[in-house]
């Protein structure tokens, strides 16, 4: 597998990953701060929207970044999955990369995963955790990167550590 179509797949666990934690969310939840200096669920959003913006800049060869957040939870969400389907068509082209596919993954696609894992670990602190998954046997597809991903899942109750 090459880098590009690598980065692909990257692109559709990160689509999986972040549509099952931003589905559906609680009341309160997109403005929950934990503490003074943490981002709240919605600035955490507006970051992988920027985050994502920034990485169709890389692929085009430009060193851009820009915090654009609209400051609004829906809106962010739809910015994040628009932005996320703009780079995954850029890539399924045959158009070379203005960065290499594996600095894209390391800068912002790596830290779009990190704060997917944030807000998981945020809903679980409001009482609204995401259901443990085997996310080794979900059903992600190159090129499925919108917020319609397979009903197909390989969720269960209790602890994930006792799972094999």
């Amino acid at each position: 597998m090459d880098d590009t179509l690598f980065l692909r797949h990257t692109l559709a666990t990160l689509a999986y990953r972040a549509e099952k934690v931003l589905r559906d969310p609680p009341a309160g939840f997109a403005e929950l701060r934990l503490g003074p200096s943490s981002r709240t669920p919605s600035e955490l959003v507006g970051h992988l929207g920027d985050l994502l913006e920034w990485s169709n800049e890389l692929a085009d060869g430009r060193w851009a970044w820009k915090a654009a957040s609209a400051g609004d939870w829906n809106r962010d969400v739809e910015r994040f999955f628009a932005a996320l389907a703009r780079l995954d068509q850029r890539l399924a082209t045959s158009a070379p990369l203005g960065h290499p596919a594996t600095q894209i993954f390391q800068g912002p696609i790596a830290d779009a995963l990190t704060h997917v894992g944030q807000l998981a670990l945020l809903r679980g602190h409001h009482g609204a955790p995401v259901r443990p998954e085997s996310f080794g046997r979900a059903e992600i597809v190159v090129g499925r990167v919108g917020r319609e991903q397979s009903t197909t899942r390989k969720e269960f109750d209790g602890d994930a550590s006792t799972k094999r």
